[in-house]
């Protein structure tokens, strides 16, 4: 990957970090609120594993291990939400 290409993702990163920022900031709450920040940390972490660990190239096998383990973290923590909500 060049560098012009991993600049780009910086910024999708960056952009996303401070979205998820505001959307604490501003106090929303709620299953959207839940559901926007687990997207944006799933594909924030889709983008290092591909990009900044530079496993884009390589055999599924390493892939599918980073990206199920992503999976069941944010299911985890989804599951944990639906269980607190009263």
């Amino acid at each position: 990957m060049n560098t012009r290409q991993l600049n780009l993702v910086l910024v999708v990163l960056l952009l996303a970090t401070v979205a998820t920022f505001e959307i604490g900031e501003r106090g929303v709450a709620g299953t959207a609120a839940m559901a926007a920040l687990l997207a944006i940390g799933f594909v924030k972490g889709r983008l290092v594993v591909l990009d900044f660990m530079g496993l884009r190239g390589v055999k599924f096998f390493w892939r599918g291990l980073l990206f199920g383990w992503l999976l069941l973290v944010s299911t985890l923590i989804a599951v944990a939400y639906w269980i607190s909500i009263p």
